[in-house]
């Protein structure tokens, strides 16, 4: 399959494999941005195939991961509220809030669907002018460009009932924090392909120069990846810290401008919380005020809280690459998919979830093989 094959191919992996284990000539951690990007090293083994000085640690780049706490309880809130239809991408129904999650909505009798694209609820509020339509638009710099979207399309329609909860944010920020941070350890960072096809990789430049530190671009496939990495140990072996683009095949220095120029439109930057990690400056995007009666915190009047996480759960420390999940005591025990303590492990994308799914049996309190409940 074009596109596919040729980023899975054994033969050009193990050569690079090989030419990495040449190159390295001491230890150095690394720390990929993007939950699709851990997916893949944990699915395919690199921490097993590479050469034991590379040590891979996680980051805050899942989008369902990161959005804090509060705003499930909000998105909870509206979703419980009788003229109200919730709409959402899948995969936030199952995430903890701090008393229960929106498949208990959905059970206890809320309206609360699931769409693919937030597009579909522009059509969904178009067709229940009676009923108020919101909208759970979570993300990074690539979600927000279709939100945006949605936004103006629910404008141009003269749409009255479709509403936005918008929690979004940024990764350059978040890269900062991590490199501010006293206790880091990444030497050089896996940028997240996706976000670049959108925002271009130029606002990294900025960071692998004030912080010195290797930044390279990469896609998702396992090639992708492996190519990434030898691109970094040649740049750390070498003293080099530079910007370099992998996925020269989906991303340009300056993005995709009309997609910007639409996020531009409608939102703003703002500081946000990250959960986990707390407020980050200028982290995230909230709507414009010409756009407030879009908004759903604003109509619906939500007010501010704070909810604290569980103690138990280490997530934020994965999120920070301080741990890894198999270091969590709650792993594959009292925190499981089924039954997570904290996103990571509900989320197609995070770190949790991809341990689960292909190295819980690698976990001290490993369950029997034909308890998995995992896709692979």
């Amino acid at each position: 399959m074009k596109y596919i094959d040729e980023f899975r191919n054994p033969k050009i992996a193990h050569k690079l494999v090989d030419e990495i284990t040449r190159k390295v000539s001491r230890e150095w951690t690394m720390m990929e941005i993007c939950g699709g990007q851990t997916h893949t090293l944990v699915r395919y083994g690199f921490e097993e195939m590479l050469p034991k000085q590379i040590n891979l640690v996680h980051g805050p780049g899942c989008p369902v991961c990161v959005t804090p706490l509060e705003v499930v309880d909000k998105a909870i809130e509206i979703a419980s509220m009788p003229d109200v239809i919730f709409v959402s991408y899948g995969d936030m129904l199952r995430v903890p809030g701090s008393q229960k999650d929106l498949f208990h909505v959905k059970a206890d009798g809320g309206d609360v669907r699931v769409v693919y694209t937030p597009m579909e609820a522009v059509k969904l509020a178009k067709a229940n002018p009676e009923k108020k339509v919101v909208f759970f638009g979570i993300g990074f710099e690539t979600t927000a460009p279709p939100h945006a979207m949605a936004v103006l399309a629910a404008k141009r329609e003269g749409l009255k009932n479709f509403y936005l909860l918008a929690s979004h944010v940024l990764v350059p920020p978040a890269i900062r924090t991590l490199l501010d941070a006293p206790n880091n350890c990444v030497q050089a960072f896996i940028a997240p392909g996706h976000v670049c096809t959108v925002v271009g990789f130029d606002q990294y430049e900025s960071l692998a120069k004030k912080y010195k530190v290797p930044i390279v671009v990469a896609g998702f496939e396992p090639l992708d990846l492996l190519e990434a990495i030898h691109m970094l140990v040649m740049q750390l072996e070498e003293g080099r810290c530079e910007v370099q683009n992998q996925y020269a095949r989906s991303v340009t220095r300056y993005g995709n401008l009309p997609a910007q120029r639409a996020v531009e439109e409608v939102f703003e930057v703002c500081d946000r919380k990250w959960r986990g990690i707390g407020e980050i400056p200028l982290s995230g995007m909230r709507i414009r005020e010409e756009f407030a009666a879009f908004d759903a915190e604003r109509v619906f009047g939500l007010e501010d809280r704070t909810v604290e996480e569980s103690k138990e759960c280490i997530a934020a420390q994965v999120l920070m690459g301080l741990k890894k999940p198999l270091d969590c005591p709650a792993f594959g025990t009292r925190c499981k998919p089924e039954m997570p303590l904290g996103a990571p492990m509900v989320s197609p994308e995070g770190a949790c979830s991809a341990y689960y799914q292909y190295k819980r049996h690698l976990a001290p309190s490993a369950l029997p093989v034909d308890t998995h409940v995992g896709t692979d």
